[in-house]
């Protein structure tokens, strides 16, 4: 690897790094199993009043616990939530951090359990 960058010159190097970089944003871009914000439980303040409890890679309401991937959006204040198993595996739900303590979700408003 090292000779093909010494053969290709300044835009060797440059097309090197350039595909580095891509390949490190696409990374960062793929979903993953850290809740981030909103790990922990959460009580809904909306039409069905549940408890939800975010964990790496998992969550759990109303006694199912589903396999699920994360994904930090915008600038951090908000999580896609994909459910990967179970009845609701595909559907995905976007989840805005308000405040430390509390969310925003399709839900309804929800509070921090401590």
């Amino acid at each position: 690897m090292r000779s093909l960058l010494a053969q290709g010159g300044i835009c060797g190097r440059l097309a090197y790094l350039a595909g580095v970089g891509a390949a490190a944003v696409a990374l960062v871009g793929c979903a993953k199993s850290d809740p981030g914000p909103i790990v922990g439980t959460w009580r809904v303040e909306g039409a069905v009043a549940m408890t939800i409890s975010y964990r790496p890679g998992e969550t759990e309401a109303l006694g199912l616990i589903e396999k699920v991937s994360y994904e930090v959006a915008g600038q951090g204040n908000e999580v896609i939530v994909k459910t990967e198993s179970g009845p609701m595996a595909g559907v995905a739900m976007r989840i805005r951090v308000l405040g430390p303590d509390t969310l925003q979700s399709q839900l309804g408003v929800m509070r921090r359990v401590r």
